[in-house]
């Protein structure tokens, strides 16, 4: 018997005139980028699967006929790809990702967070009361430039207030690059106001603090109640946390929606310029400066300070893209430093153990 291999290219062998159903790794979101980096035979020896949630020790992997958990392997993340050796797990292949959302990890140890991977829309999820703020919804922004994905900001439990109409232009500041939309979670409202974003073989992420509703649109998108959801503290509209670690589900019929712990802290690394994408104004102003390290406080011939004095931009947004900039500056600059001393480390470790092997065969 011929074998199929119409799912290593799935828009090739999907036509109108031979319809068929999808297999699992194309409904979990298998695409020719990620065909185009494998062989038929590869396709068969090593079957593609989808990292669908990461445990302390282990990862939980979906595919075509496959659905187990396997050991950890370095540096994956939720939503990667990859080829599944079962025979010796450790050499399976994490394959080249279309996008990685990551950030500093919380704490001093200086390293890099992997969020996601392959995720094609964020949907950046806040509430209509205490819990908005300009800021944060920048930093997820910039986030999402940075790893090429499209941002969304979903604006909740629109029913609790009157007015939605001054939360919505806030947040509409970030960028017009950036759609707003406003719903209740709850209900058929993110079904039809996410639709767009949420096509079969597509992959979206809710991003935001604990209790804005992300477990709540991840049931409504897949019409079930399975993810446990908490009410939000009423003294200061603060959530509490329900969801405790990243994981996909699969939308019937549709995407596959990342649903994620809320995020105390989100610093960022690496990421300069999502920066400059979401301060685009002010980023374009910078380059107008007299001055190539200008720090737009007090120098001679500054075009921020002269757009600020004419009333076209708000000086407290400067203030947040001065602050983000310093912030990912450091952090990168501190990665870079960790990783210089981990590879001078390796060097020694590598050449002592040499020495010790010269030594053995004498």
């Amino acid at each position: 018997m011929p074998r199929d291999y119409s799912a290593l290219f799935p828009l090739q062998s999907r036509t109108a005139s031979t319809p068929r159903p999808p297999s699992t790794i194309e409904a979990l979101g298998w695409k020719p980028f990620f065909a185009s980096q494998i062989s038929a035979d590869e396709f068969i020896r090593t079957p593609p699967v989808r990292v669908v949630e990461v445990h302390r020790g282990a990862l939980h992997v979906l595919g075509n006929e496959v659905d187990e958990t396997i050991p950890p392997l370095p540096d994956t993340t939720t939503g990667d790809w990859v080829l599944l050796d079962r025979e010796r797990h450790k050499s399976s292949r994490v394959l080249e990702r279309t996008s990685v959302i990551k950030r500093r990890a919380p704490g001093t140890d200086r390293q890099v967070q992997l969020i996601a991977a392959n995720i094609d829309t964020i949907f950046i999820v806040s509430s209509c009361n205490q819990d908005f703020n300009i800021a944060r919804l920048e930093r997820y922004v910039a986030i999402a430039f940075e790893a090429d994905v499209t941002p969304v900001v979903v604006l909740t439990k629109a029913d609790l207030v009157g007015d939605t109409a001054d939360y919505a232009a806030m947040a509409q500041t970030i960028s017009e690059l950036v759609p707003v939309v406003t719903l209740d979670a709850r209900g058929d409202e993110p079904r039809v106001k996410l639709a767009e974003w949420c096509r079969p073989g597509q992959t979206v992420a809710f991003l935001g603090s604990s209790g804005v509703g992300k477990s709540t649109l991840t049931n409504a998108l897949a019409d079930t109640q399975a993810i446990a959801t908490q009410p939000i503290r009423e003294d200061d509209a603060k959530g509490r946390h329900t969801t405790t670690r990243r994981q996909l589900h699969m939308v019937p019929g549709g995407c596959v929606v990342l649903d994620t712990p809320g995020t105390r802290e989100l610093q960022l690394t690496e990421a300069a310029s999502g920066i400059d994408s979401v301060f685009a104004d002010l980023h374009d102003l910078a380059a107008r400066c007299r001055f190539n390290d200008c720090q737009h406080l007090s120098e001679p011939g500054c075009a921020v300070r002269e757009a600020i004095e004419d009333g076209a931009i708000d000086p407290v947004r400067l203030e947040r893209w001065r602050k983000l900039r310093a912030e990912e500056a450091f952090n990168t600059a501190s990665l870079a430093e960790r990783r210089s001393r981990d590879k001078a480390f390796g060097k020694m470790v590598r050449r002592v153990m040499k020495a010790k092997d010269s030594e053995g065969r004498r």
